[in-house]
């Protein structure tokens, strides 16, 4: 799409998009924002208070999206109940949701190109937080799913214009930011998933939790879409010609995207997520069924995942100021990897717990990380690059678990955990990537 769009088509563009209020011509332009050595450089002239503001919505969008997911996973079982539905069932119903997410990453970009990532944003983060009161009120199996679904495309939109906001806003203020944004929705999803559960602790149906969450949710998400960068050029929307003529190139111009450094950064990308889903998915298992503890300290193996990543993402952006991103990257990887070793090798619960926390904490940074490099990959473009990343990440998330059960299956579960081993081994050597900034 980027060649499709000639140097008068820019400069018109720019000129026209002067009347925003903070945009992304105003926080710096790509030769502004970058060094020679990729590192991040602050954008001038502008108070630290609307940068503040900026930073403050997108972190709200992150914790929105947090919040409203944790508590629908934690209502997953009222709502099976309510509908009687069985397990198979409810396992085909839930890959509604993963659906809609991919087939909205697909065409992510161009609707953020169209829209600009600010509206957008505010878009999807809207509708997701109302959207799983469509779940809580479906009445039957297909209203379910099509609920489900939608909620997955506005996750999808939400999530790829937000990291596109979270781009621009970290051009802006000249520091990795990044992670600490993905920490946000990680703290958000543990949130949700203790209000979800405190609700069916006294009683109160799906429906009811969905709302009382849900509306609020999105009257905070509303009013914090002011304060987002108004981008009128990153991402902003191009005028009618511009947009005719990026349609006629696209196949040639999404070729042409695909650059040898984003290739790696999707791969790396599918590694770091292939690895979290089989985190998710076969963590408990493999301490219930392979190390034989009951089902209670089987949970422990995820939560200590899920902690250590979230905590890792908060103390990401200052591990990425004093060791820079590869480094950090390199290191989350090895260490990522001798976490899930030192849990295959334990042949007692706590070592195995203590193996998948210290993957959690390898894989925490490394998502982030990969989005933040991908956003610079075209600096007019954030959403460009940002989708096709996120794009394989999620391939990998989907098709982790599934992986690693068939693999299970043939050579048992303690081996087939060595595949997102060997995987982190495979992000530590492809680290560099993550310091490309433009």
């Amino acid at each position: 799409m980027v060649a499709a769009v000639d140097a008068g088509d820019r400069r018109g563009h720019r000129r026209a998009g002067r009347g925003l209020a903070l945009s992304a011509g105003d926080l710096g332009g790509p030769s502004r924002l970058g060094s020679a050595d990729g590192a991040l450089t602050p954008a001038r002239g502008h108070p630290r208070s609307r940068l503040r503001r900026a930073r403050v919505g997108v972190l709200t969008y992150f914790a929105a999206l947090g919040v409203a997911s944790g508590v629908w996973l934690a209502r997953i079982p009222a709502v099976k109940q309510a509908l009687h539905l069985t397990d198979g069932v409810l396992g085909v119903a839930l890959l509604s949701a993963p659906a809609g997410l991919v087939v909205m990453v697909l065409f992510a970009s161009r609707i953020v190109h169209r829209l600009g990532s600010r509206r957008a944003t505010m878009i999807g983060g809207t509708c997701a937080a109302v959207l799983p009161l469509g779940m809580g009120l479906a009445p039957n199996l297909a209203a379910l799913m099509a609920a489900l679904f939608a909620f997955g495309l506005a996750g999808g939109l939400v999530d790829i214009s937000m990291n596109s906001q979270a781009v621009l806003v970290e051009r802006a203020v000249g520091r990795p930011l990044m992670t600490s944004f993905h920490a946000c929705y990680s703290f958000g999803g543990l949130a949700g998933a203790l209000l979800g559960g405190l609700f069916a602790l006294v009683g109160i149906g799906p429906a009811v939790n969905f709302a009382t969450v849900g509306i609020p949710l999105a009257c905070v998400a509303t009013l914090a879409g002011k304060w987002l960068v108004a981008d009128s050029e990153g991402n902003g929307v191009e005028p009618p010609a511009v947009v005719r003529q990026v349609a006629v190139h696209r196949p040639r111009s999404w070729l042409r995207s695909w650059t040898p450094a984003l290739l790696l950064m999707a791969l790396l990308a599918a590694c770091s997520l292939l690895g979290e889903g089989s985190a998710e998915g076969w963590s408990a298992v493999y301490l219930h069924d392979n190390l034989r503890t009951s089902a209670a300290l089987a949970v422990l193996g995820y939560a200590g995942f899920s902690v250590a990543m979230a905590a890792g993402r908060l103390a990401g952006d200052r591990l990425t100021v004093r060791f820079g991103a590869a480094a950090l990257m390199r290191t989350c990887g090895l260490l990522a990897a001798a976490g899930l070793g030192l849990g295959l090798l334990s042949s007692g619960p706590a070592g195995a717990i203590a193996g998948f926390t210290l993957f959690g904490a390898g894989l925490s940074c490394t998502f982030p990380l990969l989005l933040s490099a991908a956003g610079n990959v075209d600096p007019a473009r954030p959403a460009l690059g940002i989708a096709r990343v996120a794009g394989a990440g999620y391939a990998g998330l989907l098709a982790g678990p599934v992986l690693i059960g068939g693999l299970a299956s043939a050579v048992g579960l303690r081996f087939a955990l060595l595949v997102p081993l060997g995987l982190a081994l495979v992000i530590g050597a492809g680290a560099r990537v993550a310091a490309r900034r433009g």
